[in-house]
């Protein structure tokens, strides 16, 4: 009982885990062939040594090796090896709620079971007995292990984190993630600028810029080859490519080349791609890109070659696809007007867009696409009216598809119709509706449908042919078809992928023959040639077998037997067909390997192409290798009324454009020769009545308005018939639009380029791709070459020029067959890397020497590193190869090369760089030497120099006391003999004194007498009794003697005196002696106390002396006193007739007085006093009076100092009454960022929000940084501009430091710059030579010391030779480092348009410190450029030819708004003038009019 008691318990467990068990899908990454995956039942406790166990039990494998159980998380880009202990359970239970019940691959989270020793564990952590994890590698040429699976993880690992690109030394990998990456914008495009390939992360704008510098390194043409299946992304790459070569190559030079290519491409992509199952935007047609530029590297033009269009999806298309983008983007996107102008209707009613279950989910984003195309069209130079034919002429193709053929009433034949249809189809065209109905009249339908169809592709292909040809014309430069000036180019080669598809016709077999030579050509390039070389020169190398694909390109195309001239054959046999065509391949091609036969009930045949067997439908192969228009329908296209249409059909574009010429020629004649005889003939005259230009604009088909455009659009003819009465209003308009600087239709394309020789130099470069236009001809002496005969010439031309370039190549890749976003497809990618050869690629890149040298090219690059008495021996270059220590592997010397590894290479150059600075430095190093040689020894001079002076100097010294001494002793005893003498004398008075005194003893008892000492002293004669001449001019008199009794005798200690008389009555002020007294007449009591007075002359005079004293500290007073002064110059013109010599000097001095002070706008902060320009004007009349007017020179500044002490009395009260509050609106510049409007031409996303910006949209993007944002995002932008210092206050020093730290919002302008410029242009204005000739050295050195002091003790020269010394100084040069090539190959264009135009772009670039710095210093130069004297002698460099460009053209719109400026002030003062006359003789008129009432009245 207790036995069964147990059975049963372990019976319940075994059912409790299998209730709670677990179901693992497992994925083997194996060698061997096992299944795809397999699903095991374990517990929640199994270990991943368990599921291992289990596993390979499941899948047979051999349990002897060890293997691995990896966990994958797609999402975080990392595979993690499980420990043997770790539970796999618990790991799932960790996923997303999806991924956790089977966990298919499609959710990113499962298990795969490896081989321990295998490759492909990728991921962060590795353990102890684990597989060892991959590290993520830029280059897969760094894999330590090359396999296939290496290689695929590789490349998952790099792709689930963003990263699409990948190297494989120089060849870039790209996988399509079917999702836009926010990697594309500007600051890209600048981080890539110039650097090596391999530096930074992989990209496309690597290749972009290796591309560009090699070109312009090597002077020779380059070439991109972008190749892939469909939907791998090449047309968008092909973009991208476009987008950085313009944005590198541009160099200062603007838009018109660089819009017109930006522009080509979503024409092409609206025109030639379509929605396929594969790809939403699948090119159905090749194109070669060639972009040629200058040998300075500035673009100049382009080339658009076109191979192959698809033209049959216009009327039959797979399932799920869509026909070309722009009949999408037509219906949805256009007007009302628009669909009423063009008859169109919704995109389910016409057959050729229907398919089954159609619905447009992306509607709007087909609005969107339409208004690009609007756009695009007109930056490659579309006028209105042309898009208007074009959109007129798809409206009219989708037409075609609607006519249908019903059996007539008679039952003889068949009628087209729908009326309707019919009816519109004919207004569209312009022909007859009968003949248009006849023409369809066959007994056959079927014929009949063909007819139609075969009608509408051959209008598509001449229109699409047609844009091609005006694109080619739009990019065209005149200096293309000079064959003496030499050419740079890139060329881009985006072609068809590879296709397989469920029903594989012509066009497939066409596009994969295509891809044959191209494979073959990169097999060619990379492994038979370079093998090839190896050989050649001897070098051990080991072969690496590839798959030589050219077997079946002879299959296709080898004579006689080729499938396409075996085509050609049955295309040309009437009674041939489809079925004894696929007879003959399988007749002449059963044996060949690449031929896979099928079953006879089977109309279709398989060709074992390098990337897998594609089956192709026999059916309509002929018809599609003939496809053209019968002659009755050219006949009836080339009868319509629109001349758009006649071009369209025409077979030579210069023939059609030869007659339009001759035809517009014989009609103006003719016109010419009736309207001189209407005029001649009175009466026909007056029955004529003529049209006015606006009744004319309002005909519907005006035939000015097709005139008109004539004249102005890109056509080859123009025959319409034009009223002959209105061909004097059509020209007088045109002369008046070119006349008119705003024209509303600019002609987009140069005028020199309109002519028939540009236009068959076109031609000629895509003669290859005109030969379609032979099967137009009506009349044909000789059968058209077929399709496929074409399509073979033109690649065979493609494949020519390509092989003439150095070529980089572009491996694009499809990530996943549903076009889903970041979902990787290991199996479609693997498969991918298998035919495209990427295994073997990646090994001959590793294995293989990218660096080849010759001998003599290595002896001339290394010539550093060698010894001196080197020759090109092989003997030296080895042993310097081994002395820098590269190992014997990285390096072979062949017969007559140097082959090397790329990071050898690198390294190589690395030294070289390190020993040529090493060079630099001893360069350097004895400079400085013998420059402080040379100080040392003047320095020694001078000591030398002053030790002699202070020799001579003491010697002079002592004899100069030798003298004193001796002249001291002299003077002793001279002293002593005076003494001696004067004690005798002092003795002798004594004794006469006393004698004298007692004589005054004896005289007081004498009587007194009255003295007249004073009197008789004074020298004045005075009437002291009252006489009528008791008055007389007086003067300060000295005291007599200083002793205080002088003042007791009534006389007063005043300064001045002043004794008036009674006529005239004149005060006169003297001020001289302050040892001056008043003068009173004795008997008076009381001392004579006058006043001073000052005469009112005297008291303007010390007024003006102090308002002068005021300065000028704001740009508005000097804004009004400029008004100001133009007024009353005004007012006097207009006042005085005749003008006097005072009047005119007075005149012109304030004009150029004025000119002045608009020269000091620019001050930001001026200091100017009243006092200097008053000095100046004086300067200024000096300058202007001649030797005759000299005595009017103080008369006109009194006058002008008497006008300009109103206006600053008027600035005095204004000042007064307290400021005006004014708003500045001040451009928001964020940060330091320096914002301009961008067009952006591919897909980019907003650096702040990280939405997209869509193509053709306006942006914001720094011209420094290259942040490009939204509009809206501008106030969220919270990072400061990379380029920029930060604001602050300049420091003490300013020289020698950025202009930038010198800089800040309260001085924009660096103030030693500012108040330089200031003093000479307020004290040196007419200074000859101000800038030639040098000041004093020493003054320049003092002043260099002292810049916070006056500069007005120096001389103008020294303040201009600062001025010099503090830009010399500058750590980095105004136009900066980055532009300063730029504004260098600006100079180099061609045209002086483009140059100017090229340089004010560059300005913009500038950062704020710099551009106003540079604004005011060309401000400057602008006001000084007369008084320079420029040395002729030698030659402008580039640099001096960029400022010179920039001081004319400133020059020249200064002159100009000056100009303007005088033109409106004398027209306002004239205005004035009238307006108080009118005024005046109306308020008379009214006043005697009122005084002759009231007279009448009385």
């Amino acid at each position: 009982m207790s036995d069964g008691v147990v059975g049963a318990a372990s019976l319940d467990v075994d059912q409790q885990q299998q209730r709670q068990a677990v179901f693992l899908q497992i994925y083997p990454r194996l060698s061997q062939d096992k299944a795809a995956c397999c699903t095991l039942q374990v517990s929640p406790g199994a270990t991943a040594a368990m599921v291992i166990q289990k596993a390979g039990v499941t899948l047979g494998l051999d349990m002897t090796s060890p293997y691995a159980l990896l966990e994958v998380r797609q999402a975080e880009g990392e595979e993690r090896r499980l420990g043997d202990t770790e539970m796999p359970v618990e790991r799932v239970l960790l996923w997303p709620p999806g991924a956790r019940k089977r966990h298919p691959q499609e959710k990113g989270y499962y298990f795969i079971l490896q081989a321990q020793g295998g490759e492909g564990a990728l991921g962060s952590e590795t353990d102890n007995g684990g597989v060892p994890s991959l590290e993520e590698c830029d280059d897969l040429c760094s894999l330590s292990t090359l396999t296939e699976d290496t290689i695929l993880a590789a490349l998952r690992l790099r792709f689930y984190k963003h990263n699409i690109y990948t190297y494989a030394r120089g060849i870039l990998v790209a996988i399509n993630p079917f999702k836009f990456l926010p990697i594309y914008n500007p600051k890209y495009v600048m981080m890539y600028n110039n650097q090596p390939l391999g530096k930074l992360s992989p990209h496309i704008f690597a290749v972009a810029d290796v591309a560009y510098h090699t070109m312009l390194k090597q002077q020779e043409n380059q070439c991109v080859v972008i190749s892939g299946e469909s939907g791998s992304g090449k047309t968008q790459s092909t973009n991208f490519l476009i987008h950085c070569l313009t944005a590198l190559s541009q160099k200062g030079y603007s838009s018109g080349v660089k819009r017109t290519i930006l522009g080509a491409g979503p024409v092409l992509e609206a025109f030639g791609n379509a929605k396929t199952a594969q790809n939403n935007n699948s090119s159905r047609f090749g194109k070669f890109i060639r972009v040629n530029y200058l040998e300075s590297g500035v673009v100049r033009g382009a080339v658009v070659e076109k191979y192959l269009l698809e033209k049959c999806r216009l009327v039959f298309r797979a399932k799920n696809e869509r026909n070309y983008h722009v009949f999408y983007y037509l219906l949805v996107g256009a007007s009302k007007e628009e669909q009423r102008e063009f008859s169109l209707l919704q995109p389910e009613d016409y057959t050729y867009l229907q398919q089954e279950y159609f619905h447009l989910e992306d509607a709007e984003d087909l609005r969107h696409e339409f208004e690009r195309l609007h756009q695009a069209m007109e930056m490659v130079g579309f006028l209105p009216s042309t898009k208007k034919q074009i959109f007129s002429m798809l409206s009219a193709i989708l037409y075609l598809g609607n006519v249908t053929y019903t059996q007539s009433e008679d039952g003889q034949g068949l009628e087209a119709g729908p009326a309707d249809v019919l009816s519109t189809l004919s207004d569209l065209l312009k022909v007859e509706e009968s003949i248009n109905q006849s023409i369809y009249l066959l007994c056959n339908h079927s014929i009949n449908i063909f007819t139609r169809d075969s009608m509408a592709k051959s209008l598509y292909s001449s229109l699409f042919d047609w844009i091609v040809l005006h694109i080619n014309h739009a990019l065209l430069n005149r200096r293309d078809m000079e064959e003496a000036v030499s050419c740079l180019s890139i060329g881009i080669l985006d072609i068809f992928g590879f296709e397989d598809f469920q029903t594989n016709s012509f066009e497939q077999f066409c596009i994969n023959y295509a891809n044959e030579k191209l494979q073959y050509y990169f097999n060619q390039h990379i492994f038979k040639l370079e093998q090839k070389e190896y050989q050649a020169e001897g070098i051990s190398w080991s072969t690496i077998d590839y798959t030589d694909n050219l077997g079946c390109i002879h299959l296709i195309s080898q004579k006689p037997t080729g499938l396409f001239h075996l085509l050609d054959e049955e295309s040309n046999l009437p009674q041939a067909t489809d079925d004894t065509l696929l007879d003959k391949f399988k007749q002449q091609h059963q044996d060949n390997p690449y031929f896979v036969p099928t079953t006879v009930m089977l109309p279709a045949f398989v060709i074992q192409h390098f990337a897998g067997k594609v089956k192709y439908q026999i059916k309509d192969f002929r018809k599609k290798n003939t496809d053209h228009m019968r002659p009755d329908i050219v006949a009836l296209l080339r009868s319509s009324e629109r001349a758009f249409m006649r071009q369209l059909i025409g077979s030579d574009p210069v023939a059609v454009f030869r007659w339009g010429i001759l035809r517009a020629t014989i009609r103006i004649i003719a016109a010419f020769n009736e309207a001189g005889s209407r005029r001649a003939v009175p009466g026909l005259v007056k029955c004529t009545s003529r049209r006015s230009i606006g009744e004319l604009k309002r005909r519907p088909s005006s035939a000015l308005q097709r005139l008109s455009s004539s004249l102005l659009d890109f056509s080859f003819d123009r025959s319409d018939d034009n009223p002959l009465e209105v061909f004097e209003d059509i020209f007088a308009n045109y002369e008046k639009k070119k006349k008119s600087k705003a024209s509303k239709h600019k002609q987009l394309i140069p005028t020199n380029l309109m002519n028939s020789r540009s236009l068959k130099h076109i031609v000629g470069l895509t003669l290859h791709d005109r030969a379609s236009r032979s099967l137009l001809h009506p009349h044909q002496r000789k059968k058209p070459p077929s399709i496929s005969a074409q399509f073979q010439a033109s690649l065979n031309k493609l494949l020519e020029t390509v092989g003439k370039a150095e070529p980089f190549f572009i491996r694009c890749i499809r990530s996943n067959a549903e076009k889903k976003e970041m979902l990787f497809d290991n199996a479609l990618v693997q498969q991918q890397l298998r035919y495209t050869g990427m295994l073997e690629t990646v090994r001959i890149q590793k294995s293989g020497y990218n660096a080849k040298f010759t001998f003599t090219e290595f002896l001339e690059q290394f010539k550093v590193l060698l010894p001196k008495e080197a020759t090109t021996a092989p003997e030296d270059i080895a042993n310097l190869l081994q002395k820098i220590g590269l190992g014997q592997s990285t390096y072979q010397i062949g017969k007559t090369k140097v082959f090397l590894k790329e990071r050898e290479k690198q390294h190589l150059q690395d030294t070289l760089n390190k020993e040529v600075m090493r060079h630099i430095i001893i360069l350097q190093r004895w400079f400085r030497a013998c420059l402080s040689r040379s100080h040392f020894l003047y320095k020694k001079d001078a000591a030398i120099r002053i030790q002699r002076c202070w020799r001579a100097f003491r010697a002079d010294t002592r004899c100069r006391a030798a003298t004193v001494i001796q002249a001291a002793w002299r003077g002793s005893q001279k002293r002593t003999d005076y003494l001696r003498k004067r004690n005798s004398i002092k003795k002798m008075q004594t004794l006469i004194r006393n004698k004298q005194g007692r004589n005054r003893v004896r005289s007081r008892k004498r009587p007194n007498h009255k003295r007249r000492l004073a009197y008789a002293r004074s020298g004045l004669m005075f009437n002291l009794k009252g006489s009528q001449e008791s008055e007389f001019w007086s003067f300060p008199l000295p005291p007599m003697s200083p002793s205080p009794g002088v003042s007791g005798m009534g006389l007063s200690n005043q300064s001045e005196v002043n004794i008036r008389p009674r006529k005239p009555e004149v005060q006169v002020p003297t001020a001289i002696s302050p040892y001056s007294y008043p003068l009173s007449s004795e008997g008076s009591g009381q001392p004579h106390n006058p006043t001073i007075r000052i005469s009112p002359a005297s008291r303007v005079s010390e007024k003006w002396n102090a308002s002068l004293e005021r300065e000028i500290t704001n740009t508005n007073e000097l804004r009004n006193l400029d008004e100001f002064l133009g007024n009353q110059v005004n007012e006097l013109r207009t006042r005085a007739k005749e003008l006097s010599a005072t009047e005119s000097i007075f005149l012109t001095a304030t004009m150029q007085f004025r000119e002045t002070i608009k020269g000091m706008y620019s001050v930001s902060k001026p200091h100017i006093s009243y006092k200097g320009l008053m000095k100046g004007y004086q300067n200024r009349v000096s300058s202007l009076a001649e030797a005759k007017q000299q005595t009017e020179v103080q008369s006109v500044v009194n006058l002008f100092q008497s006008v300009l002490d109103g206006f600053i009395r008027g600035e005095i009260k204004r000042a007064e009454a307290g400021p005006v509050k004014v708003v500045l609106n001040r451009p928001n510049s964020p940060l330091d960022h320096m914002f301009s409007t961008y067009q952006v031409n591919i897909m980019q996303s907003c650096d702040l929000c990280g939405s997209y910006i869509w193509g053709m949209e306006k942006a914001y993007m720094c011209s420094a940084c290259k942040l490009i944002c939204h509009k809206k995002c501008l106030s969220k932008i919270i990072n400061a501009c990379s380029t920029r210092c930060d604001d602050g206050v300049p420091g003490h020093l300013h020289f020698g430091v950025q202009v930038c730290v010198l800089t800040s919002k309260t001085y924009p302008i660096p103030m030693v710059v500012q108040m330089m410029l200031e003093h000479v242009e307020m004290n040196g204005l007419y200074t000859e030579g101000i800038y030639r000739k040098s000041g004093s050295a020493c003054h320049a050195r003092e002043l260099h010391q002292l810049l916070e002091t006056s500069k007005t003790n120096y001389s103008i020269h020294t303040v201009t030779g600062l001025v010099k010394r503090w830009l010399r100084e500058l750590p980095e040069p105004l136009l900066t480092f980055s532009l300063y090539n730029d504004f260098l190959h600006a100079v180099e264009l061609p045209e002086q348009s483009e140059q100017l135009r090229a340089v004010y772009q560059k300005l913009d670039d500038l950062p704020p410190s710099n551009f106003n710095t540079l604004e005011r210093l060309v401000f400057h130069l602008v006001s000084t450029s007369p008084f320079i004297l420029p040395d002729s002698s030698n030659p402008p460099s580039s640099i001096q030819r960029c400022v010179e460009i920039l001081i004319l053209e400133q020059f020249r719109r200064y002159t100009e708004k000056m100009q303007e400026i005088t033109e409106l002030e004398f027209a306002e003062a004239l205005a004035v003038n009238k307006l108080m006359l009118k005024r005046q003789n109306t308020v008379n008129r009214t006043l005697e009019e009122h005084f002759g009432s009231t007279i009448t009245l009385l």
